[in-house]
């Protein structure tokens, strides 16, 4: 099934790659893309989890830092990271959506 997901590097998961319309799969064919994406969506609050622990983890770096590049740095990382959360969120709920309306059609 790995023809309709791509690993995001960035994220650290697989997310879909449709080259066609969701109405141009067959049902089956469907079916399978939202079970695996099912199981790949599971796992986003996991990785959201150890994400926000490195944020806290540099966050506290960054209070007891006294070098200004570094804290700039740190800074930096900790906007990074807080960025991936957000896409995983909008990854988490956008396709949860797309998912209740074709279960609900």
């Amino acid at each position: 099934m790995s023809d309709y997901f791509a690993y995001d590097q960035r994220l650290k998961i697989k997310v879909p790659q449709l080259t066609k319309s969701w109405t141009a799969y067959n049902l089956q064919t469907q079916n399978k893309i939202l079970t695996e994406w099912e199981t790949i969506r599971g796992s986003i609050p996991d990785r959201i989890g150890e994400l926000e622990a490195e944020i806290n983890n540099k966050q506290e770096a960054l209070n007891i830092e006294e070098d200004f590049n570094r804290s700039c740095e740190l800074n930096h990382e900790i906007s990074e990271l807080a960025s991936i959360i957000n896409d995983l969120w909008i990854w988490f709920r956008t396709t949860q959506h797309i998912t209740n309306a074709k279960i609900h059609n």
